[in-house]
């Protein structure tokens, strides 16, 4: 039995070793016509063990060409795995082609080196060698090396000149019929629109990335990468599940080839995923899978990204030590050269909120004032140029459109100077109606302009009267108070005030304001939790926060919204905060997308289980009041007890 055992396992090892020579051969076989088949770019049939193959077989190949082909391919895709490794590589390849006086290879030795080097955060190195490259190369190779330039760029913060080389890609493409140069277009254009918080564009140009790489059909790291990009514009347009879709898609390509750079960023987008499905114990797991990968590829940029994200996912657990520790690890593997104000920024802002509800609030302006300055850099400097860029079309399809538009307009040139003379005297006729036209309508428009300025003063004068008789309604409800005893009817009538006294407010900031149709939000919520605030007599033992946004919406809107806030806070005053200890409420009310809106209230006080041992009446006029109006606003509501109690409200604009 034992020597039927070992023959059986001596013809598997053997089958392997042939299995893994066939593999070998099937890249790099010096015996045939063509002796090097190029990794994704001619095949795509292979698993991780590509680069070792390509590292012990490519100096067989006889044709320096294709010696250097094969070697620039180990070194470039090395990268993925290994960043020294990769530039050992490389600067074996520089030194050869210079030996052997061939330009060419040398030029696409340096682009592949400033690839390198830029992953390793020597911006400024790779922006030398790339640009020292452009001279040595052919057309043929501009794509990759203005999609390297344009990585640059971007890393540095300056999304105009690296959405210009992205279209300098795209036009290339175009010229080239290159699929590849296209698709690798759209993928970083869709990045830089990411950054750029406008993910429907952002989603739809990584979408039509993915057709130009599927007609390639071959699966290589840059179609990896922008099912990433997708993902990230799917999760920030509130589509968790279907970025979650593209996340398993590109983290089973990137496990099939070994990209550890694209893997550790997969997990980076995942536990943000994660944070905002409230699944805190998946998000640690592939937290712990970013910082894994970034590890393996020694690569700070992703280790600093991988520490930024946990340390959102303990601000969002309410574990602000453990959140400012993890966001300090952040900054530490920044270091002083790293280049990306973008993510620092993210850094900054984070660290602050961390500070600010750890009550240190010197720390937290410190960090939110340079958090405002990285996002200036990125952002504000030569704004409308970026989005002039950013927004402007550049496909094949509008060429065509506008070179047959040219064409079309030279033929109807010379058809239409014949009836230049009978259109001008039509003019001269037609501009004596305009005039006549023009007094009349000038006519009209002052009366107009009269009807509307009295209209305006008649809905200003309805406004302030719904005010004022809203205001009789309070005083009447302060009246019967005083003449009934019973301190829970006497609770139930303040709450039904502060209820008509928080619409009363709405027609007060209607019929002051310019606009007669909406309210500032901000300033609405600000002066209600004032008025509670007073009608409590709770000065000096309940503080205020507030993130409120600049917005503003119709009465429609604002009612339910100021009668939720109203029965919020008055839950937090009567139960949140019993034998007069002290306390936070903070207040939110700010845009999550374009058309949806956060609205949350939340108390460090005893939470909704204490207070309901205390209280039995959990649920009475209040919470069903509530309920109604998160149905009248097609909302939806979530209670988060721990450290006090947070309710949190989504609903969409109308």
């Amino acid at each position: 039995m034992s020597k039927q055992t070992f023959f059986f396992s001596f013809l598997l090892i053997l089958c392997m070793l042939s299995f893994k020579q066939l593999r070998a051969q099937k890249l790099i076989n010096p015996e045939k016509k063509i002796p090097y088949t190029r990794v994704f770019n001619e095949t795509d049939k292979f698993d991780t063990s590509y680069l070792e193959e390509l590292e012990n077989n490519y100096s067989k190949i006889r044709s320096d060409s294709l010696k250097f082909a094969a070697l620039n391919d180990l070194a470039y895709y090395m990268h993925t795995r290994d960043l020294r490794r990769s530039l050992e590589l490389t600067r074996v390849g520089l030194k050869l082609s210079r030996e052997k006086k061939n330009t060419l290879w040398e030029g696409r030795f340096q682009i592949t080196e400033g690839a390198v080097l830029l992953r390793m955060e020597k911006l400024d190195t790779a922006l030398v060698v790339l640009e020292d490259a452009k001279s040595k190369v052919t057309q043929q190779d501009l794509p990759l090396l203005y999609t390297q330039l344009g990585y640059v760029y971007e890393r540095t913060g300056d999304i105009v000149t690296a959405a210009d080389f992205a279209f300098k890609v795209q036009n290339l493409g175009i010229a080239l019929n290159d699929d590849k140069a296209i698709a690798m277009s759209y993928s970083d254009l869709s990045n830089l629109y990411w950054k750029s918080s406008d993910y429907k564009k952002g989603l739809e140009l990584g979408l039509k990335s993915i057709e130009y790489f599927e007609k390639r059909n071959l699966n290589d790291m840059d179609y990896d990468f922008t099912l990433y990009v997708v993902g990230n514009n799917l999760l920030n347009l509130n589509r968790p599940l279907d970025a979650l879709t593209y996340f398993e898609r590109a983290i089973s390509m990137g496990e099939q080839y070994g990209f550890y750079n694209n893997l550790s960023d997969i997990y980076i987008s995942m536990i943000d995923l994660y944070t905002e499905l409230n699944e805190y114990e998946s998000a640690e797991i592939v937290g712990d899978n970013a910082i894994k990968y970034a590890n393996l590829i020694d690569n700070d940029f992703l280790l600093m990204r991988s520490y930024l994200a946990i340390g959102r996912l303990k601000l969002f657990q309410g574990k602000n030590k453990e959140a400012i520790d993890i966001l300090n690890l952040s900054l530490d593997a920044a270091t002083a050269d790293f280049g990306d104000n973008f993510y620092l920024s993210q850094v900054y802002e984070r660290l602050g909120k961390a500070y600010a509800k750890s009550r240190k609030y010197k720390d937290a302006m410190e960090a939110m004032a340079i958090s405002d300055s990285l996002k200036k850099k990125v952002f504000l400097e030569n704004s409308k140029q970026r989005m002039g860029l950013l927004q402007t079309e550049n496909t094949l399809d509008e060429k065509e459109k506008m070179i047959q538009g040219m064409r079309e307009k030279i033929n109807r040139q010379n058809s239409t100077q014949t009836l230049i003379s009978i259109i001008s005297g039509l003019l001269l006729v037609l501009l004596l109606v305009l005039y006549v036209t023009f007094q009349n309508n000038k006519k009209k428009n002052m009366l107009l302009e009269n009807q509307n300025e009295e209209k305006e003063f008649l809905l200003k004068e309805i406004h302030h009267r719904v005010k004022n008789n809203l205001g009789i309604v309070s005083s009447l409800l302060d009246l019967q108070a005083d003449k009934i005893q019973d301190p829970n009817i006497v609770s139930a009538i303040e709450e039904s005030r502060n209820r008509v006294y928080s619409m009363s407010m709405i027609h007060q900031k209607l019929y002051q304001g310019k606009n007669l149709s909406s309210i500032s939000m901000k300033e609405y919520l600000i002066d209600l939790c004032k008025h509670i605030l007073d009608s409590f007599g709770e000065e000096g033992r309940i503080e205020f926060g507030y993130d409120l946004e600049d917005m503003e919406l119709d009465v429609d809107s604002a009612i339910p919204v100021g009668l939720i806030v109203n029965e919020l806070l008055t839950n937090s005053f009567k139960h949140a905060f019993p034998n007069h200890r002290k306390g936070n409420i903070n207040v939110t009310c700010k845009h999550i997308s374009e058309e949806r809106i956060l609205l949350e209230v939340a108390d460090n006080g005893i939470g909704i289980e204490e207070s309901e041992k205390k209280d039995s009446k959990g649920s009475g006029f209040g919470t069903q009041l509530i309920d109604l109006l998160i149905q009248q606003l097609d909302g939806s509501i979530m209670t988060i007890n721990g450290n006090g109690t947070r309710i949190r409200m989504k609903f969409e604009l109308d």
